[in-house]
């Protein structure tokens, strides 16, 4: 049954950070090192030369799945009617539709991950067992709010990661998509209305954060994944991602929830506070 996601869930509580933006690039990477995601977004996505639009696009989309209330369910709606046509043919001849069943669930199934790692680099603790287990139950929800086939839907919290695995060692592969990804985020394309002139500037101001978000990006790849991708991670490089990690975990805890969330999230529980206070001032008008 497709349902809205509810305030005071954990998808509530934690997909609106800021810090939400920091694992994206690995959920990314991993999605499109599946060889039909990674031929339908090389063929189809903007991401060499929009970066920046097409992640404000996706994150705004993500937001909506789970603030949107009922526009959450037109979002999902719209998503798959925007995906159905999305084909691509790789070298192999072989043709991949965007809505297969299991690259479908692919996108989603990468959320569990991405959320875990989060937990674990950029906040005071990581998750616990039962956390993690209550949060795939709501990735579960998720996934129906988005026609994620039945059959894809791994029962338990155990078999999803198990399904993530054994994906993640018999199916990924270095698809070629994966590197030109990783290559815009370590050097960000301008904008597409940024006039030529100004390029240089861009160049130079998104010079640190697209080397952090590349590092980040890796570093937060799970093993198996950067052995595939040929990619060199090193202890000194782990301890520096730690050291980072630690700073904004600290940071998230003083800032105040207007800077700590993303706009929509933000709007979102500051509307479902005052739904709440007229509620409870409701009950106690005089009758």
């Amino acid at each position: 049954m497709r349902q809205p996601i509810e305030p005071g869930t954990r998808l509530w509580e934690d997909t609106g950070l800021v810090t939400f933006s920091l694992t994206t690039g690995a959920a990314f990477a991993l999605q499109v090192m599946h060889p039909s995601v990674g031929a339908v977004v090389g063929e189809h996505s903007v991401f060499r030369t929009d970066a920046i639009g097409r992640a404000e696009r996706s994150i705004a989309s993500v937001l909506t799945w789970v603030y949107g209330g009922p526009e959450a369910l037109v979002e999902a709606d719209r998503l798959r009617a925007l995906h159905a046509p999305l084909r691509a043919t790789d070298a192999a001849g072989v043709t991949h539709k965007a809505l297969a069943s299991g690259p479908w669930a692919w996108i989603i199934l990468t959320a569990p991950y991405a959320y875990t790692v989060a937990a674990r680099y950029f906040s005071r603790r990581p998750l616990r067992r039962d956390e993690a287990e209550q949060f795939y139950a709501e990735i579960q929800q998720l996934m129906r709010n988005l026609h994620v086939a039945e059959k894809e839907i791994p029962p338990t919290y155990a078999d999803y990661l198990a399904k993530f695995d054994d994906i993640l060692e018999h199916t990924l592969v270095a698809h070629p998509t994966t590197y030109e990804f990783l290559a815009a985020t370590r050097r960000i394309p301008p904008p597409p209305a940024l006039p030529p002139v100004l390029w240089p500037l861009w160049r130079a101001a998104a010079y640190l954060p697209g080397r952090v978000q590349h590092f980040v990006t890796i570093g937060t790849l799970p093993p198996k994944a950067r052995e595939i991708l040929d990619l060199t991670w090193t202890e000194r490089d782990e301890r520096r991602l730690r050291a980072l990690g630690r700073v904004v975990g600290l940071v998230m805890t003083v800032l105040p929830e207007r800077l700590r969330y993303l706009p929509i999230a933000y709007e979102a529980r500051r509307v479902d506070r005052a739904q709440r206070a007229l509620r409870r001032t409701l009950a106690r008008r005089p009758r």
